[in-house]
């Protein structure tokens, strides 16, 4: 069997129109799992419905919004219904607003990136978690970001809006450690995607030039390296890194050297250095 064999699994992608929710998608799909895709827009979503299903497995388009409840609630049924009882959880789905001084900041738009990044995760999370814990197996995946860790000052929702994401994940995994279920905070490196496109459009001195000058360098995670990280946490071999902040760069084999100082500190969590 495949290292990778997601043969008979059921995944949901949130944010999967385009760019890195795409790669995973299909990167599920290639792994054998049926999957679920929701996005905003019709034709995108559609589209990578289309590319997980030339993968041979079966997959669902839902053009929807991430925050509201409802609409969450369908998904995941539906999803149930027509595929399976849910796997592995994706939470891609995320927004930035362009960089500007929090003072300056329209208050609807700083809210936004909250609604979206943590209320359509938590919202996700909450309603796939009975599931799961009930049958004592499960994954999710949170997509966050190192602005999280090392904040950006003029992207303060964005920044802390991935800094509530790594804490959740944390959260998550404490409180179902003994239910089987494995949640995970993966940053996926420095990927081409429309929100790195909008930052450099956009962006001053801050997050959107230090992007603008890595790609320009060369220093970028491809999609295909990306999604190759994200299937050692989906396929359950990174099952020991459960609560942690895993970035795209690190890999495999240093992770899995250090997996008995893992088990017993807190490394690659968010915590606040103490004088001993």
């Amino acid at each position: 069997m495949p290292m990778d064999d997601l043969t008979g699994k059921v995944a949901i992608v949130t944010g999967a129109s385009r760019g890195l929710g795409r790669a995973f998608a299909v990167a599920l799909g290639q792994s054998g799992a049926a999957v679920a895709v929701t996005g905003r827009t019709a034709a995108d979503i559609n589209e990578t419905a289309r590319l997980v299903e030339q993968t041979g497995v079966n997959a669902i388009a839902f053009v929807t919004d991430v925050a509201n409840p409802a609409e969450v609630t369908g998904v995941v049924e539906r999803t149930e219904a027509e595929l399976g009882l849910v796997d592995i959880l994706v939470n891609n789905a995320g927004s930035a607003p362009s960089e500007v001084p929090l003072w300056e900041s329209d208050p609807d738009e700083w809210w936004e990136v909250f609604e979206t990044n943590v209320r359509g995760t938590f919202l996700y999370t909450r309603t796939v978690l009975p599931g799961m814990v009930t049958r004592k197996s499960g994954r999710i995946i949170n997509l966050v970001s190192e602005a999280g860790n090392n904040p950006e000052a003029e992207l303060s929702a964005y920044s802390t809006s991935k800094a509530a994401l790594i804490h959740f994940t944390d959260a998550i995994a404490l409180a179902t450690a003994d239910q089987g279920v494995k949640v995970f905070a993966y940053h996926p490196g420095m990927v081409r995607t429309g929100m790195t496109a909008n930052l450099i459009a956009h962006g001053g001195l801050g997050m959107g030039a230090r992007l603008e000058a890595a790609f320009a360098e060369g220093r970028e995670t491809s999609l295909e390296r990306s999604a190759e990280r994200f299937m050692f946490l989906a396929s359950g071999r990174g099952d020991f890194l459960t609560g942690r902040y895993i970035m795209s760069r690190q890999q495999e084999d240093e992770l899995l050297a250090q997996r008995d100082t893992i088990a017993n500190s807190d490394l690659y969590k968010l915590r606040v250095t103490r004088p001993s």
